[in-house]
């Protein structure tokens, strides 16, 4: 059983254990059946009569996937749930059949010997909102109209856009009226919406009551499986506006597409039609490319004789020329006279209460802490909860957004310039994840840390990859995140495996295609590794557990060199464990040791080493015959 020790995650032999696996999966995002499938609009309002049964695949097919999985050395998996998947039938409408199919296909898992963190995704909010994550019925209880979301602007949604589906525009929605609204209420209605009720309960309780509670049916589902370690608090959660400290302009890290300040997202949400710029991301900077009437119909986001929640909170009022005017420009950021922290004030007393929640029912779990992206972690003391896990996400921003990978140009987020040079480019890789880890140590007090996504888009440069059947740029893409993860030594899951990825559809969900697994390119369903994409990079080899303390870890999938150095823990009696697969090593391989002795256990993949106590520091080294 995994557990932790200091910043270390351990097994029950005291062996330090690297966790390498993937995210499962993409499509989870969406319901089984009927498809939900990002782009099509046919049942996409009919929101409570689906089911989630049969993601990540059909229970039939999980003997094929974790077969691969656990052959490509993926032995530890965030698997992907959803609010929506648990209680889409309305409030306090549990799923049963879905949640009976969630414990079968992760007891499947354990038989593979894989592991698992359960991951409660979102991104945006929902479906209704552009992403995935919370039932439509949390919009329609506070009195939103769904089927006029995207018209007054306040969401970007695939199904209704159409396609072509711009790239990547998806994660404007963060800025726009209905996530930011919905996540300014889940984390701080009380504060900002006092007055706003759903069923006579203050918004905030409302919502996260629901949520925690569908995630602990879940839990309660799971507590006794072994191979269950743990919980992710919320992908990927948002602020908001909690904290804005302008409401009149707007502002944020990515503008495409119509881009509203909160102001005029207020008002077009109202029924007051406003013209947006829109703007084009681009390199090495952004720039507005057009101007747009947006809610040209005046319609109203808010079902007849339901206020605007901020109109309501005195936040704004249109004025004498139907435009709207500010009332309260301090309102997210300046509380009782004190200015607001969303991590301290917000986020921290969330998922403190969501660890005592989930522990109630599995007494054991470890929490898989994330907070918004471009936020600090929470400063975390003895009062708050126990084994926690830091599970920020980090992606190269570029070759994410562009679809393209260069190798020699990437962008530094916090200083905003341009990184130009292959070293220069891999260095900023390694400084970006070495300062996630030193957050683990100097905020949450030396708590493992986890990497719970990065990966690298399949589709990039104009999918060329296909129409060649050559995905030599994704590998070196790729290469390039995880030689920034193990100079680190840090675990992680990489984004994603999906099941029923396409080439044309991707891994059905806003036009992303990351999967490291397709149909489309399984020539030969018997072969193991058929279907795989940029495996040479993806599949590498790895210490598994290891007798004492890891120091140094190197591979190239160019000549599949594959060096270690640890640090002997006299404590620990059994042995070291490495990964090393077939696919690098097929052919044989040539193994030296600094002491000791090893057995390689072809069929197995593995290299066991046992070192002799002479020295402190042992090392292994492998290359291909």
């Amino acid at each position: 059983m995994i557990h932790i020790h200091g910043s270390d995650f351990k097994d029950e032999l005291g062996r330090t254990l690297l966790l390498r696996g993937v995210n499962l999966s993409g499509s989870s995002k969406v319901p089984f059946s009927p498809n939900g499938a990002s782009h099509l609009k046919q049942t996409f309002l009919n929101h409570r009569e689906l089911t989630f049964t049969g993601r990540p695949f059909p229970l039939h097919e999980a003997d094929e996937h974790f077969r691969r999985l656990k052959s490509w050395g993926m032995l530890f998996l965030r698997f992907l749930i959803t609010w929506e998947a648990i209680e889409h039938a309305g409030p306090g409408e549990y799923d049963q059949e879905y949640l009976d199919y969630l414990r079968a296909v992760i007891q499947k898992a354990g038989q593979h010997g894989i592991q698992v963190f359960i991951d409660p995704h979102q991104d945006v909010w929902s479906r209704f909102t552009g992403g995935d994550g919370a039932p439509g019925w949390t919009l329609e209880a506070l009195g939103m109209d769904l089927s006029r979301l995207a018209e007054t602007g306040a969401a970007i949604v695939h199904c209704l856009h159409g396609d072509p589906f711009p790239r990547m525009i998806w994660p404007s929605n963060y800025d726009k009226y209905a996530a930011a609204t919905m996540f300014s209420l889940f984390f701080g209605g009380s504060d900002f919406a006092p007055a706003r009720k759903i069923e006579g309960i203050p918004v905030q309780e409302y919502l996260q009551s629901h949520y925690i509670n569908a995630v602990k049916q879940a839990a309660a589902r799971l507590a006794d499986l072994p191979n269950v370690i743990g919980y992710d608090t919320l992908n990927e959660p948002s602020n908001g506006w909690i904290g804005k400290r302008v409401l009149d302009r707007a502002e944020g890290l990515l503008f495409q597409g119509e881009v509203a300040s909160p102001l005029q997202a207020m008002a077009l949400a109202d029924g007051i039609p406003q013209r947006l710029p829109v703007w084009e991301q681009g390199l090495p900077r952004r720039r507005i490319v057009d101007e747009r009437l947006v809610n040209p119909r005046g319609l109203r986001l808010w079902r007849d004789g339901v206020e605007d929640v901020w109109r309501e909170a005195g936040v704004w009022q249109p004025g004498a020329d139907g435009q709207p005017i500010l009332l309260r420009p301090a309102h997210f950021y300046i509380v009782d006279g004190r200015e607001v922290d969303f991590c301290r004030d917000y986020m921290r007393p969330f998922i403190n209460r969501f660890a005592a929640e989930i522990r109630s029912v599995h007494p054991n779990a470890l929490i898989f802490m994330e907070v918004p992206v471009e936020l600090e972690l929470p400063q975390w003391g003895e009062q708050d909860a126990a084994k926690i896990v830091n599970a920020s996400h980090w992606y190269d921003n570029v070759t994410l957004f562009m679809k393209d990978f260069y190798g020699w140009l990437s962008a530094d987020v916090r200083t905003g310039k341009l990184v130009l040079g292959p070293w220069a480019v891999r260095a900023l890789f390694r400084r970006q994840i070495a300062a996630i880890k030193t957050e683990s140590e100097t905020r949450l007090g030396g708590v493992p840390t986890l990497i719970g996504e990065f990966g690298i888009p399949m589709d990039m440069h104009n999918r060329s990859g296909y129409r060649r059947g050559d995905f030599s740029r994704q590998e070196r893409a790729l290469e390039a995140s995880y030689q920034a993860l193990e100079a680190n030594l840090v675990s992680s899951t990489l984004w994603n495996y999906t099941a029923d990825n396409t080439n044309e559809r991707g891994d059905m969900w806003n036009g992303e295609d990351l999967s490291v697994f397709s149909r489309d390119q399984q020539a030969d369903p018997q072969d193991i590794n058929s279907g795989g994409r940029a495996l040479r990079a993806a599949v590498r080899p790895y210490p598994i557990a290891t007798a004492g303390r890891p120091l140094k870890l190197r591979f190239s999938y160019r000549d599949s060199r594959f060096e270690y150095e640890f640090e002997h823990d006299p404590a620990v009696q059994a042995e070291t464990e490495i990964y090393l697969p077939a696919l690098h090593y097929g052919g044989g391989c040539q193994v030296s040791v600094s002491d000791g002795e090893y057995e390689l256990r072809i069929s197995e993949q593995r290299l066991i080493y046992r070192h002799s106590d002479r020295r402190s520091t042992h090392k292994i080294r492998v290359r291909p015959v």
